[in-house]
């Protein structure tokens, strides 16, 4: 029997990439709403409790108001919005964080997808405190660059406008206020006392980014360099298919430079680790549109459905 799957928010960014990645799958049914009555309340209402399992592919707002029109218990929910990733009773869907996570998607009703700029961060910041070498109350930084399509549509059309600002074609920082949305689950996923200083920076590519974070190697518990770090992650994340840590050194293959989009169309991540004795880099490499966003979400599905997690995906 087919899993029949809705998709609410199917014409956002998010909603358009799971739509394409079920193309050829023979055991999902796809139930399509009508253009003109995408936005009715009653008609998506139909449809969320006619599924398995629907993505939402909306603003916080309507995210929360469409988890209110469920009706039917068997109904799961895997949402890619902000509004629920800390919240209780939802499962945070990065399963590679541990084998409780893996389990919670699994058998969870309510999934809440990781937001790009948090995946990278997480996958540092996560096994670092969990494992007992970064402590929870260090004082965190992090930088990450991405490609205009995080934004969505409005941003992709500025960037892709014909007559469109100067100002776009140089790497933008923004976030300035550090009030940035995924702030909250990065704190809380990651463990740590307090938000970290955070900076985002967007770029003049369609998609791909990377996430890095900084360390005083005096500041870890432990005596820690770059090679001890390397092998913390190598063996945290071995057997994952998803997350590949490079060999120490892989930088040198790119002239010493990290771009943007080296992951774009991947649905994997890759982890360097650089730096020297005294300061440690760790840096994450993906797709905003890949792990950091649909690829996270069908991945979710596959283990809620109990097939191969990488079915459908381009790793």
């Amino acid at each position: 029997m087919k899993t029949k799957i809705f998709i609410d928010g199917s014409e956002g960014t998010t909603g358009l990439r799971i739509f394409e990645r079920f193309e050829g799958r023979d055991d999902i049914e796809l139930l399509k709403i009508s253009s003109e009555l995408r936005k009715d309340p009653e008609e998506i209402k139909k449809f969320i409790n006619a599924s398995d399992i629907t993505f939402l592919c909306l603003p916080d707002a309507a995210a929360r108001e469409a988890v209110a029109m469920v009706e039917n218990d068997n109904v799961r929910i895997i949402d890619t919005s902000t509004a629920h990733r800390t919240e209780k009773g939802w499962a945070y869907g990065y399963p590679e964080l541990s084998k409780a996570h893996r389990e919670a998607i699994k058998n969870g009703k309510r999934v809440a997808v990781p937001g790009c700029h948090a995946s990278g961060f997480i996958t540092i910041v996560y096994p670092l405190v969990a494992g007992g070498i970064l402590p929870s109350d260090y004082p965190v930084a992090s930088f990450s660059l991405t490609g205009y399509s995080g934004g969505g549509k409005k941003m992709i059309a500025e960037y892709e406008g014909e007559e469109r600002d100067v100002e776009l074609d140089s790497p933008r920082e923004y976030g300035l206020s550090q009030t940035h949305k995924h702030l909250k689950e990065m704190q809380k996923i990651a463990g740590l006392d307090r938000a970290p200083l955070f900076s985002p920076i967007v770029s003049d590519y369609y998609s791909g980014m990377v996430v890095s974070v900084p360390f005083y190697a005096d500041m870890l518990k432990g005596t820690q360099t770059p090679e001890t770090v390397h092998k913390f992650f190598e063996e945290y994340y071995a057997g994952e298919k998803f997350i590949k840590v490079m060999p120490l050194g892989k930088e040198a293959d790119y002239r010493g430079f990290l771009g943007g989009n080296g992951c774009s169309g991947w649905d994997g991540m890759e982890i360097y680790v650089t730096g020297n004795e005294e300061r440690i880099l760790v840096s994450a490499r993906f797709d905003n549109l890949g792990k950091g966003a649909s690829g996270a979400a069908i991945q979710c599905l596959n283990i809620m459905l109990g097939c191969d997690e990488a079915k459908g995906l381009n790793l």
